[in-house]
């Protein structure tokens, strides 16, 4: 072996250890960043006041929304306090080309007040995942993304329009523990007809609200924004956004839906950019 290839050869080995210690470092970096928003999430006090559901709370609901909540809960169970999701699926990492990258995620909410912090691996290439972080805690979204957990690609906080991108996505989501949707819990529900309803949230001085539209079976089967806050070429505009869910299923006593897609409703037509299924849920419940 000549002289010169063993130089090349040791060159690609130090360049290759060399990159296999800085993503151990980002991944540790990135895990225990992730690891203290959720014990911050979890350590704040829920303040609930009631520990269990009462069906006597639904008489003055719209109709559409009491059926929902007495097909998705049981009479007397406990309030979920925080929760943890687990999701498998394709995200839209490419418009232009209509590219989908697999993703898998995890996902703790705390229900009061409200919070999550959604942690995501994404595989773009063969040798390449992106994480991704959304959380909104506090009252203030934030959203950061790293290639190999060490290369910048996003890092976004402190805008308003941030903050109620991500508490809309909160009152979406929180179909996943629909206790935290009851009347006295932060939401409350207006009357749009005997299918639809609107839901408005306010937290730490942001409003949102949120179009929820159910079946025959009391189930939601989609969540609709007239205006939703998108970034295109770092600027904030409304867009109308849209969420589509179904397969119910029974989990921890409530039921639940484990598939969905959500899209941008844009001039052009749907431009779906988030397919996934949950595989896991875990609740932690009032006591």
């Amino acid at each position: 072996m000549s002289l010169w290839l063993r130089l090349t050869i040791a060159i690609i080995m130090l360049f290759g250890v060399a990159f296999g210690a800085a993503f151990w470092i980002g991944t540790v970096r990135w895990n225990s960043v992730t690891s203290r928003m959720v014990e911050k999430l979890k350590e704040t006090p829920s303040g609930q006041e009631a520990k269990t559901v009462s069906f006597r709370n639904f008489d003055k609901l719209p109709a559409p929304v009491a059926r929902y909540f007495r097909m998705a809960l049981k009479d007397g169970q406990p309030l979920v306090r925080s929760a943890r999701v687990s999701h498998k699926g394709e995200f839209l990492t490419s418009k232009e080309g209509n590219s989908w990258s697999p993703f898998e995620s995890t996902q703790h909410f705390s229900a009061n007040p409200p919070g999550f912090v959604w942690d995501a691996t994404m595989r773009m290439a063969p040798l390449m995942d992106v994480r991704v972080r959304d959380a909104y805690l506090a009252g203030k979204g934030s959203m950061q993304a790293r290639t190999f957990a060490v290369i910048p690609v996003m890092d976004a906080m402190g805008k308003a329009e941030l903050d109620a991108g991500a508490l809309q996505r909160y009152l979406a989501e929180a179909i996943w523990f629909p206790t935290a949707l009851l009347p006295g819990k932060g939401v409350t529900w207006s009357a749009i007809d005997d299918t639809k309803a609107l839901a408005t949230l306010t937290d730490s001085g942001t409003t949102v609200s949120l179009e929820f539209r159910f079946n025959e079976k009391g189930e939601v089967s989609g969540v609709f924004s007239p205006g939703r806050f998108r970034e295109e070429k770092g600027k904030y505009i409304l867009t109308p956004w849209a969420v589509r869910v179904w397969n119910f299923e029974e989990r921890g006593g409530m039921r639940i839906p484990l598939e969905g897609e959500v899209a941008w409703q844009l001039s052009g037509g749907n431009m779906p950019y988030w397919k996934g299924r949950i595989v896991d849920v875990q609740y932690d419940l009032a006591r």
